[in-house]
């Protein structure tokens, strides 16, 4: 390949397909006007010639063919009335001057165009002219009844006269005959060209077409059936198969941009398949490390149980058998033992329970949240008597849920709005629920002494107090556990720190949980945990 052909090429490969159809399309769109306004052309012409040639050349020759046949009746019509003075002679003489002033009037009409018929038709009026007036009217003007001198003594005039009048005539029409073929023999010839330029028109649409079905063929559809394989391969998992760039420039750069990608996508499969293998790997860590947790979990629950069951027996015997007996020293040390061993007990059983949720408690159901609060006001009913608390509630749904959950999810937060009430107050609760699409959300509103803005998150921390056990009892597990079943069930919990009249919480459950984790894959020891007594 020579250079120029390389520079020619090298600068048709930086082509791109808007341009390629641009270009083509021009290309394609000046050659078929220029065949549109050669086919025009053509078209007119030969409407032209044919026009002539009906309205102009072959009524021309009539014409004159019925000029002549009016000049031989008028010489007719003299001859005999010239001859035999009878007047019925002279009606074709005079039927033959009107027909004379028709045609010719017409002729002049018709040839008004053309000089060389204008002057052979002027030669013909002449020649008629000069018969008519040495011969016709002079024995037309003549007396009826008998022969008129003027006949015998101009005849041999009236011959001559009139042998040039014929002469005259035969010129016309022999010219006339002679315009009539070449405008047929131009018709003819511009009919045939005019039949060729329709068939090369045909033919060039033809090869355009081929042209642009080719073009786009090999310019967009090839190109663009190459990526398609080369994709759908990539999309088959041979995330190796190279996309080859073909085609106009912007389709390469195409193909050189999901290749690129192609190529990130694998360098990111590859860093995600390291680290999927290293999760696996730590998932597998880790449910071994929630095994030993949970086995830890059963021992303490068993393990912990029996010698707290007996060192509070023992102190509580200490405390009714040696009450009073002791200094008030020794008195106070027994309390300090007994409630610390009570202590205990409570926040184990409370552990336990933390424990348990979405673990041991699996067992979701339609549940009738309505019955579920009722349950648990049952279950506070002394508290709430103590307290003389109001409390009031909207309708509430029917969920898919776990029971045991929502039963221990309402006393928690029921149990602490009573037991953090305001001092100077008896306590008023109110829970409201509302519809927001898939969830439902439901607000707990007291009347108790509130929740800083500064503890809105630390609530939620497992054994996180905001009190002493002096003046509030419990382990600080509560609300970790309402936030442990709300999550567990595809909801979110928060404290509102603008309410200012108390405490606000409101959380959210879903009307049908995310699917949990399933007990029966749980580790042995975690399966066999039963609830160890008192």
């Amino acid at each position: 390949m020579s250079g120029s052909t390389r520079a020619r090429a090298g600068a048709f490969s930086t082509w791109t397909t808007r341009r390629w159809l641009r270009v083509g399309a021009v290309l394609s769109l000046t050659a078929l006007a220029l065949l549109g306004v050669t086919g025009a052309w053509m078209l007119q012409r030969t409407g032209s010639i044919t026009e002539n040639l009906v309205n102009v050349k072959s009524p021309a020759l009539s014409t004159a063919l019925q000029l002549e046949s009016a000049l031989l009746n008028q010489e007719t019509g003299i001859r005999g009335y010239g001859l035999t003075g009878t007047a019925d002679f002279r009606t074709p003489y005079r039927q033959g001057l009107a027909d004379q002033a028709t045609t010719t009037a017409r002729l002049t009409r018709l040839l008004h165009a053309d000089a060389a018929g204008l002057k052979d038709l002027k030669a013909v009026r002449d020649a008629v002219e000069t018969w008519q007036a040495r011969v016709a009217r002079p024995i037309a003007a003549a007396p009826a009844g008998s022969p008129s001198p003027l006949a015998t003594e101009r005849a041999a005039e009236g011959k001559k006269d009139f042998d040039a009048l014929r002469a005259a005539l035969a010129s016309q029409q022999k010219r006339l005959r002679t315009d009539r073929t070449q405008a047929a023999a131009d018709l003819s010839s511009t009919m045939l060209l005019r039949d060729w330029v329709f068939a090369a028109i045909a033919l060039v649409i033809a090869v355009l077409s081929v042209l642009v079905f080719e073009g786009l063929r090999r310019g967009i559809t090839t190109p663009l059936g190459q990526l398609g394989r080369d994709a759908r391969a990539i999309a088959g998992g041979d995330f190796g198969h190279p996309i080859t760039p073909t085609g106009p420039a912007d389709l390469r750069r195409l193909s050189g941009e999901i290749d690129f990608m192609r190529r990130r996508l694998v360098r990111e499969l590859a860093f995600t398949e390291e680290a999927r293998v290293r999760l696996h790997a730590q998932a597998a860590d880790l449910q071994r490390s929630n095994a030993e947790l949970e086995q830890f979990a059963y021992v303490a629950s068993h393990d912990l149980q029996e010698p707290l069951r007996k060192v509070s027996s023992f102190t509580q015997l200490l405390q009714r058998r040696y009450g009073g007996q002791l200094d008030a020293r020794a008195d106070q040390y027994i309390d300090y033992a007994v409630d610390g061993a009570n202590r205990m007990q409570v926040l184990i059983s409370d552990l336990l329970d933390f424990s348990r949720v979405g673990r041991v408690h699996h067992e979701l159901q339609r549940v009738d949240l309505d019955a579920v609060l009722r349950q648990a006001l049952s279950s506070l009913s002394m508290s709430i008597e103590e307290s003389e608390a109001s409390i009031t509630h909207d309708p509430l749904p029917s969920l898919v849920a776990d029971p045991t959950q929502m039963g221990m999810l309402w006393q928690n937060l029921i149990g602490n709005a009573v037991k953090f009430r305001h001092p100077g107050r008896p306590p008023t609760i109110h829970i409201s629920a509302a519809e927001e699409g898939p969830l439902w959300r439901f607000t707990v509103t007291d009347n108790g002494i509130g929740i800083g803005p500064e503890y809105v998150d630390k609530v939620f921390v497992i054994f996180q107090r905001l009190h002493t056990k002096d003046a509030y009892d419990g382990s600080g597990i509560g609300l970790a556990m309402c936030k442990k079943i709300v999550e567990f069930h595809g909801g979110t919990i928060s404290v509102d720190p603008a309410y200012q009249d108390g405490a606000q919480i409101t959380f959210t459950l879903a009307s049908e949980p995310p699917k949990a984790i399933n007990p029966a894959t749980m580790p042995e020891a975690t399966r066999a945990d039963t609830d160890p007594g008192p």
